[in-house]
């Protein structure tokens, strides 16, 4: 029997079949006991090594990958000493290398770590309890993303059950991302050798503008986080005594954040947290503002009160779409994510508390570099505080990332697999959110193209209260993916 020869096109509808029959089959169950295990990011759970799931995750995805017995597929668990693990995995390639020119690799990227809890999560719905209703699988990190290890896998399998040739192809998954990313770095310097020419990264760790076609992140914002603290006395005081002498904590930390945010507008004040967006990143504003229209905004679970028998909602900040697109992806801003000093409202008696905290997040432009940000933030909250108070700024920051140009052959094959699974071309949008690695990856691999998208569109949620994952978008991207592989190039 003559043996087939590796194609170069793949059927797309053969492929979405595929994918869809492994979702249905096996991937929903897995990211369902995924969903089950609280591997919270160390950020948030200091004791991550002695509780154990994040091990438990990384072992289970591990073992699954291992499990489809992928041809040529090689997987190992890297860990350095103090550090979160990842898993490393390598698919040689199955086409031949160009004459002159160096094969490139795919790498794939995605990570296993999650956000905590928060509250607010319907009746039926626990961020530990995955639940699947309506072909959306709800929970804590299904999105965000522990699908990405288990589509990747899916993706590669596409091209190989149609023996489509391929670049060689190298997955790393994080257990870090969620605090920042602070132990991959030593992970990247410690497998650089073994990532090869890296021409083209699939982050699987972003957002859609809506579930109707591929979208392809352009930029995401930086970010520094840390928590400001004012503390006035070393201990509480009988607020009926103390007050109008002693002056309020709390009163002291608006005076500081006056100094940085513009509290009737949200602008922030310093012009060197400020940058002007590009005009390559402003015209793809107009154009996916004429797409999402008022979308944009009205996807948000807004309050909302009754008044005078009509329903009256919380109003953004914008009603502009193109505007509101650029506040969150290319304007800089602070929210409070975060308090401490206060005791619940159950237990607060007349007591002038000796302190106030808040943890800040403070989202920066994409070209706005984090580590200089963070110096001028801490001089900026500390100096000259109000009544020789001892105000404290600890934190750190993540400088963001604008994609490099694309390629014509990256813009075909985003189209291309855009229309051949949605229907629809492929869409372009900034996202507000952050992943330290893009950065890191676009100095070190200069020439890559860079395929983020995600599963994270309207209503999804991720970090709040009933996040989910939707299903359908998700074997269409993975199928996606496949497609985009097959096309690259060298």
């Amino acid at each position: 029997m003559t043996a087939r020869l590796p194609s170069s096109v793949l059927n797309a509808g053969i492929a979405l079949d595929q994918v869809s029959a492994q979702w249905d089959g096996d991937i929903v169950r897995q990211i369902s006991e995924y969903i089950a295990i609280p591997a919270k990011s160390p950020g948030f759970d200091s004791d991550w090594a002695q509780h154990g799931f994040i091990d438990t995750v990384v072992r289970n995805a591990a073992s699954w990958i291992e499990a489809q017995k992928v041809e040529g597929l090689t997987l190992e668990v890297v860990r350095l000493p103090g550090r979160t693990p990842v898993l490393f995995f390598e698919v040689p390639a199955t086409r031949a290398a160009v004459p002159g020119q160096t094969p490139q690799t795919v790498l794939m990227y995605g990570h296993l770590d999650k956000q905590p809890e928060f509250s607010g999560w319907r009746a039926d719905l626990g961020p530990w309890t995955p639940s699947y209703q309506d072909g959306k699988l709800y929970g804590r990190g299904g999105a965000d993303d522990g699908y990405a290890a288990y589509a990747s896998i899916a993706a590669i399998q596409a091209l190989k059950s149609q023996q489509v040739a391929h670049p060689r192809i190298v997955g790393l998954i994080e257990t870090c991302e969620e605090s920042g990313s602070y132990d991959l770095l030593p992970y990247v310097d410690a497998l650089r050798s073994r990532l090869g020419d890296v021409g083209l990264v699939i982050c699987l760790d972003s957002g859609a503008g809506n579930y109707d076609q591929l979208w392809l992140t352009t930029s995401l914002r930086g970010m520094v986080a840390g928590t400001l603290k004012v503390e006035v006395l070393t201990e509480g005081i009988h607020s009926g005594d103390a007050s109008g002498l002693v002056p309020s904590s709390f009163r002291i930390m608006r005076q500081v954040l006056d100094r940085l945010e513009d509290s009737a507008t949200g602008r922030l004040l310093p012009a060197s947290f400020h940058c002007e967006v590009p005009a390559d990143r402003l015209a793809q504003a107009h154009a996916t503002a004429a797409i999402l229209g008022d979308e944009i905004y009205k996807r948000f679970p807004w309050a909302h009160y009754d008044c005078g028998g009509a329903t009256s909602f919380t109003l953004p900040t914008t009603t502009d779409p193109v505007e509101a697109l650029l506040q969150r992806t290319w304007r800089p801003t602070l929210s409070v994510t975060g308090a401490e000093g206060f005791p619940a409202l159950k237990d607060a008696g007349n007591v002038l508390r000796p302190y106030t905290a808040f943890k800040l997040s403070l989202r920066l432009p994409p070209l706005i570099d984090a580590a200089q940000a963070v110096q001028e933030l801490k001089t900026l909250l500390e100096d000259n505080a109000p009544y020789q108070a001892k105000v404290t700024f600890q934190g750190g920051g993540a400088t963001g990332w604008n994609a490099p140009a694309s390629t014509p052959w990256f813009d075909k094959a985003l189209d291309g697999a855009s229309q051949a699974f949605f229907g629809a071309g492929c869409g372009t949008i900034g996202q507000g959110g952050t992943i330290p690695l893009m950065n890191m990856l676009s100095q070190g691999f200069p020439k890559a193209q860079m395929m983020v998208c995600g599963v994270l569109g309207p209503k999804s949620n991720a970090h709040g209260p009933n996040e989910f994952l939707h299903v359908p978008y998700a074997k269409k991207l993975t199928a996606a993916v496949a497609h985009v592989m097959a096309q690259m190039p060298g």
